[in-house]
């Protein structure tokens, strides 16, 4: 499947892994010392939602475009003020006109003695991105594949931090390269923590994706589903997935707080559902 991001930001894809993103870097904040955020698949970093790409699909209205303004539970708006604060900090004037990708949600929230590593591959997206931060000392822009980063950049000299993999899903195989790139990361540095975005499309591939993941031989392994829609019948985006390794000790019970919410304000219809799994505990699978 091809997941061009411009054609799907702000959806309900994005608003769940940037949710939990924006709650990985909130804990990551809870000790002074400071941390890296590297994004191997960073994308352009703002994406104009009157574009004709996004326009095309119109998904924003049914993501973003929903909760951005609704009303919710204070338990799970508190979770996720940090998330929409940082959509409202590209938006100053009101409304949605703009939505931010990961990288630049991840730098709204670092402090100062944060570092974030925003990596593209594809030179004009990686141009484009290079322009959203100029002049920025506390973000590194990198022309570089992705999945070539989850080596030559691990582990990075902080000893803290977060790796952001979401990959387009331009190309087969992208479930396999996930499994491959984490189990190299994993092995540079046991000890960050690793977020892998996946799309839920093809049913198949993604229960045989679990399957490698739980057989990978790593520990702590979480994995999120959610769906806004049952299976339907001809190939679509039905739901997301989000993988977190090493995930920091609270985030299953904000989850088990946020998503339910997220369910109702994004459901498109009575068999929406999400879960949360452990693939691997304590001790990983030999």
């Amino acid at each position: 499947m091809n997941y061009r991001h411009a054609y799907h930001a702000g959806n309900f894809a994005d608003v769940v892994k940037h949710a939990v993103l924006a709650r990985l870097v909130e804990y990551l904040k809870r000790k002074d010392k400071a941390f890296r955020v590297i994004d191997t698949h960073a994308g352009i970093g703002l994406y104009d939602l009157s574009s004709e790409a996004a326009r095309k699909t119109g998904e924003w209205h049914d993501g973003i475009g929903r909760l951005i303004d609704a009303q919710l539970p204070v338990d799970a708006a508190e979770l996720l003020e940090p998330y929409l604060d940082a959509v409202r900090a590209v938006n100053a004037e009101g409304g949605i006109e703009r939505y931010p990708g990961s990288p630049v949600i991840a730098r709204h929230l670092l402090r100062k003695q944060d570092r974030l590593s925003a990596i593209e591959l594809h030179p004009e997206d990686a141009k484009t991105l290079a322009s959203v931060f100029e002049g920025d000392f506390q973000t590194r822009v990198t022309e570089l594949d992705g999945w070539l980063a989850l080596g030559a950049h691990l582990p990075p000299k902080e000893k803290r931090g977060l790796v952001l993999v979401d990959p387009p899903f331009e190309v087969s195989g992208e479930f396999d390269r996930l499994v491959d790139g984490l189990k190299k990361a994993h092995k540079r540095w046991p000890g960050g923590i690793f977020a892998l975005w996946y799309p839920v499309k093809d049913r198949k591939a993604v229960a045989a994706f679990r399957d490698d993941l739980a057989d990978a031989g790593i520990p702590k392994i979480m994995d999120i589903e959610f769906y806004i829609r049952p299976p339907s019948a001809e190939p679509r985006l039905d739901g997301t997935g989000m993988v977190v390794v090493n995930p920091p000790y609270q985030l299953e019970s904000e989850l088990r707080i946020m998503l339910p919410v997220l369910s109702k304000v994004l459901a498109e219809s009575a068999g929406a559902r999400w879960s949360v799994e452990w693939l691997a505990g304590e001790a990983a699978a030999s």
